[in-house]
């Protein structure tokens, strides 16, 4: 074994507290960085390979109701290579020993291609049991997650009201699909109360009058065919029709949030991991210039022997990759039980066919050369240190730097701060670019504990914004065709209704000055409370008697001004385009909408003054009753219970974010540690001579370690509020990349996050301390005092 490798073993062996906690930060670096992708990847592939074998549709459009003869029109399309027509309506479910009634989706089924297996688009995937079949009682397949999320199973019975009769339906197993591998009624998670069924094609057009009829379309384009032109095409076709608009797989709900969350995820798997490798070059450029410090001696024997620079130059390379590669090796152990316990959580989720957590060969290759950059970059300095050292010049001891009057002593403060004060303000100005490092590394752990934990703040501030300030009431109601708005008498005479409050939504597409976007358009009364637009600033918004409210996303899409007249295409009932103001731009959390007073929508629709909506509060002692009397109100086709989409969003995000913001705490914990550690390890080695001197005249153990730790305690004070501001920072930059044009994440921290983390890393400075302390402790006052001529 050559010299330098005894050497190598013997640095590692006697620094091994030191490696240890470098190792950790570079491992945790590598495991989120690898973790993070590989679940990003086992995410991405899993959904190609679902809307694939599955044959997800490009183009998605809905109508009102149009002829079942226009498939042919729109199978000429250009650019057009199949078309599935469809029948979809939502109605209420009576599940046995459920009292609220759940929402269903129904689509029908053309049961001859299905069991001939030629399903076309957006094929399912039979989960449980078997296919419905046409002839006796309506069998229904229904979404695997649903059937989950509430213990149905094939044989069941349930009841639900289908165009206002109700129908007695058996469940004969359950399915999933490519359109909804996130199915939701508002684009939250919620399997408890809305669940996709399926039954026979021609029992569901019966059942709606929609003989000879379709109100969906699905489309696959030819291979490079471009989306756009074939929306516009489709569009036109279907305009006479109270067309919704057209759209590509891109917005496509279930698509989108797809994306979405596997856009978060990359943009988390590429900025946590740099600051743990960022922290690591930090550790080891301090650590290793001060091994050369120490091994000045051994370094000019070394010369002296014939070594050259770039030997020699290469062992402390050695060393830095030798600590790097044991957090790689570490790193990518972890990265196996971080990426599945993280899929594991997607998988309750997202509803491909199946996950399978795979790590692929670059992430490996690609994290080992970040952690040997971070490691070589880090050892920059004690190589340039090595290089410039004489052989002659390092057989001496360090000359003495040139001390002078510290800033303090200069402004005349001296005889105000203590000995021991002194001695810490000298060591810092003095030695500030270390005192820089460790501070901006003792941040950086402060930022990533509050960037993990700020996200159970930000998801209560949308819970509170989203069910407690828009929407005061307890439940929102859909009818099956617009009524006029005197229901709302009716619906106050239901048991337990204390308020109700019509509103009414609509599809439109808006132009400004060459654009055009297709969104909602939602008319509340003036006065209404218990559905209403709030802003993140101002708080609850009024309802103008005349104009247009935007959204600040729909806004900033439209690049759209208070004071300009836009087109306003009305897509459903009226067909109506009409030119408006826009009165007001609100800061809202979700969507690209439009909002307007609603008998002002009314006159512009010029469709009679109907809803199809309404905004309930109801006495919670009466909920029973209440229930009662809707499962049994055949004009309501679909029922928001706020309650328990309240759970269920708890359970699911607050379960998620607790996971991973419990991951981030204890990387966060792991790098305070590695950076306090190791910057107190070091000051000890520095100050070992002068701590023993002081021992020798007289100072106590406890006397000598408070000179040492007070330097580490200022260190970690200055960091704490520098931490604070950095993990808003952060937090802030992930929300910007995070945000979509139909999500505008709130960065929201609440004090106790600060204060949290802030005990968090001070705990994790006290732990090093204490293991700092036992050295001070076993130091051995002959060997230390002897002084090397």
């Amino acid at each position: 074994m050559k010299v330098l490798h005894i050497k190598l073993w013997r640095d590692l062996t006697r620094l091994r507290a030191q490696v240890a906690t470098i190792a950790m930060v570079v491992a945790i670096g590598v495991a989120g960085f690898v973790g993070m992708f590989s679940v990003h990847q086992s995410l991405q592939q899993s959904r190609d390979d679902f809307y694939r074998d599955n044959r997800l549709a490009d183009v998605f459009a809905s109508v009102k109701r149009a002829p079942l003869h226009l498939r042919e029109r729109l199978a000429a399309l250009d650019g057009v290579a199949e078309v599935k027509l469809d029948v979809v309506f939502d109605a209420q479910i009576d599940l046995p020993g459920v009292l609220p009634p759940v929402t269903g989706r129904f689509i029908g089924l053309d049961l001859a291609r299905v069991h001939a297996n030629r399903q076309g688009l957006n094929a399912l995937t039979l989960k449980r049991g078997r296919w419905p079949e046409r002839d006796g009682a309506l069998e229904a397949l229904v979404s695997d997650r649903f059937a989950a999320a509430r213990g149905l199973n094939p044989g069941d019975t349930v009841h639900a009201i289908l165009n206002g009769q109700r129908e007695r339906i058996q469940i004969v197993g359950s399915a999933a699909s490519p359109e909804y591998v996130f199915a939701s009624q508002g684009g939250a998670p919620d399997d408890t109360s809305f669940g996709i069924w399926w039954i026979d094609g021609a029992r569901m057009t019966q059942a709606f009058d929609m003989q000879g009829a379709f109100n969906q379309v699905s489309l696959r384009l030819d291979a490079g065919q471009a989306v756009a032109p074939v929306l516009a095409q489709v569009d036109r076709l279907l305009e006479p029709y109270g067309a919704f608009g057209a759209t590509g797989r891109d917005k496509q709900l279930s698509a989108r949030i797809v994306s979405d969350e596997l856009d978060q995820l990359q943009v988390m798997g590429t900025v946590l991991p740099a600051i743990f490798l960022l922290v690591a070059m930090f550790i080891l450029n301090v650590v290793l210039s001060r091994q050369v410090a120490t091994q000045r001696g051994q370094i000019a024997a070394l010369k002296a022997l014939g070594y050259s620079d770039g030997a020699i130059a290469r062992h402390y390379i050695q060393l830095a990759l030798a600590i790097a590669g044991l957090g790689v090796a570490v790193g990518l152990l972890m990265s196996q039980l971080i990426g599945r316990a993280m899929l594991g959580l997607y998988d309750e989720v997202f509803r491909f066919n199946g996950l399978v957590y795979q790590t692929s060969g670059w992430l490996m290759v690609v994290s080992a050369l970040l952690a040997a950059a971070a490691a070589a970059a880090g050892t920059w300095n004690a190589i340039r240190s090595v290089v410039r050292l004489k052989p002659a010049q390092a057989m001496m001891p360090p000359a003495p730097p040139a001390y002078q009057p510290t800033l303090v002593e200069r402004l005349g403060l001296r005889r105000y701060v203590s000995t021991g004060a002194m001695m810490v303000i000298r060591n810092f100005e003095r030695r500030p670019l270390r005192a820089a490092f460790t501070v901006t590394g003792i941040a950086l752990a402060v930022a990533l504990q509050i960037s993990g934990a700020f996200w159970l703040d930000a998801i209560g501030h949308i819970v509170d914004v989203q069910f407690r300030q828009v929407q005061q009431g307890d439940v929102l109601l859909n009818f099956r065709r617009p009524v006029p708005v005197s229901v709302v008498q009716d619906l106050k005479r239901l048991p337990g209704v204390i308020d109700a409050e019509p509103y009414r939504t609509e599809p439109v597409r808006v132009h400004l000055r060459g654009r055009s976007e297709d969104t909602a358009l939602t008319g509340y009364r003036s006065d209404a409370q218990l559905l209403r637009v709030v802003d993140q600033t101002r708080g609850a918004v009024a309802m103008p008697s005349h104009g247009v409210v935007l959204s600040a996303l729909l806004a900033r899409a439209l690049g759209a001004r208070v004071g300009d007249r836009m087109e306003l295409e009305f897509r459903l009932w009226s067909e109506q385009r009409v030119e408006v103001v826009v009165v007001d731009i609100v800061h809202t959390l979700f969507g690209q909408l439009l909002y307007m007073d609603l008998d002002a929508m009314n006159d512009l629709a010029r469709d009679g003054a109907g809803v199809a909506d309404a905004a309930l509060q109801v006495d919670p002692l009466a909920m029973d009753a209440f229930w009662g009397a809707v499962k049994a109100a055949p004009l309501i086709s679909s029922v928001f219970d706020k309650a328990g989409s309240m759970a269920a969003f708890d359970k699911i995000t607050s379960r998620n974010m607790g996971v991973f913001s419990g991951i981030l705490t204890l990387f966060a914990v792991a790098m305070a540690v590695g950076i306090i550690y190791n910057a107190a390890r070091i000051a000890l080695s520095e100050r070992a001579w002068e701590l023993a001197s002081l021992r020798v005249l007289g100072m106590t153990r406890a006397e000598v370690s408070v000179l040492l730790l007070a330097e580490l305690g200022v260190l970690l004070l200055v960091a704490l509020p520098i931490g604070a501001l950095t993990g808003w920072g952060l937090a802030s930059l992930m929300m910007r990349l995070m945000s979509s044009d139909s999500i505008d994440f709130p960065v929201v921290i609440e004090p106790s996050t600060y204060a949290s983390a802030a005990l968090i890393v001070l705990a994790a400075g006290v732990v090093s301390a204490l293991l700092v302390r036992r050295q001070i402790d076993r130091l051995d006052l002959v060997s230390v005092l002897k002084v090397r001529e």
